[in-house]
């Protein structure tokens, strides 16, 4: 049975926690400051912790009030997402979902889906949010997402179904003043004297892994100046002076001026980018955005292919 009295106080936590001041958190959630305050001891009292610091300055978290934080702000986007389904259901809507995809699959594979998606059911509540590929899976089987869009080898005894999209062609990413930007194409090999600005492993460990490899293949290990979270702070970082990047192709449209992406001749064997969902969690919702992605996969392998044209390696 659900505590909503519980719910409540957490609710005013929350908004005590973020603004850090009493009074400002009244503010915000409509009531007067001494009710607010007297529900907050009231919940103290209910857990038998302190959570907040009173001072003139305002209201500092204690340690436990800092620990707990994180759990309370997940709740309080379940109960969000739960609003916005209630609602929905009540309309008459047919529900919402939720994708979660990485920086490149932003901007070449969601876009297309949202436009066929829309299309077909302009009813379908659609939220989409950036996450790192070590977060799909996690996400996935804890139902904060209904469909991913990362790189991922998932485990086949899992109930997760993938289908994989367009495989990423590399291009090396450098500075426009870099002697090898005049180059049409740039062999690997010949990357062996840079300083590399990687994507972190931790966030993507077969990617990392698979860009490793291909330059050990090569005969040299990439010598990693720096991480970083995604691939357009990759080629921010490479506009900085901070080195070169491998990055996908799709980034050409974002680079700025200072920066130059060129193909690689050789074709790195990345992982791909999938679509993956949890099968004991399809919703109509879901069940909607797979089948169109499906119908698109099909559509393309129709499609006859572009003439290739050869272009000299450097």
């Amino acid at each position: 049975m659900i505590n909503f009295r519980l719910v409540r106080h957490l609710w005013l936590f929350l908004a005590v926690a973020e603004e850090q001041n009493f009074g400002r958190a009244a503010r915000r959630l409509g009531m007067s400051q001494p009710p607010l305050t007297e529900q907050i001891q009231v919940l103290e009292q209910a857990l038998k912790v302190k959570l907040f610091e009173r001072s003139r300055r305002g209201a500092q978290l204690t340690h436990v009030g800092r620990a707990i934080l994180p759990a309370v702000r997940k709740f309080a986007d379940q109960l969000e997402h739960l609003e916005v389904a209630v609602r929905e259901a009540v309309s008459g809507q047919s529900g919402t979902l939720t994708i979660g995809a990485i920086s490149s699959a932003l901007l070449e594979v969601v876009p297309p889906l949202l436009e066929r998606l829309r299309a077909q059911r302009p009813d379908l509540s659609i939220s989409v949010r950036e996450i790192d590929s070590a977060e799909a899976l996690p996400a996935l089987h804890a139902g904060d997402i209904d469909l991913a869009f990362a790189r991922i080898q998932p485990d086949p005894h899992e109930a997760i179904e993938t289908l994989p999209m367009a495989r990423d062609r590399l291009s090396v990413a450098l500075p426009s003043s870099h002697p090898m930007a005049r180059r049409r194409s740039i062999k690997l090999a010949s990357l062996v004297d840079e300083v590399f600005v990687m994507f972190e492993r931790r966030l993507s460990p077969v990617y990392f892994d698979s860009i490793v490899a291909a330059c050990q293949a090569q005969g040299f290990s990439p010598r990693i100046l720096r991480e970083v979270r995604s691939v357009t702070t990759q080629v921010a970082f490479v506009g900085c002076n901070q080195g070169i990047a491998l990055v996908p192709s799709d980034m050409r449209a974002l680079a700025p001026e200072n920066v130059t992406l060129r193909p690689l001749v050789e074709r790195i064997d990345t992982v791909a980018t999938v679509a993956a969902w949890n099968t004991t969690r399809m919703t109509p919702a879901l069940q909607v955005a797979v089948d169109v992605i499906q119908a698109a996969q099909v559509t393309a392998a129709r499609a006859p292919a572009a003439p290739r044209r050869s272009r000299p390696a450097s």
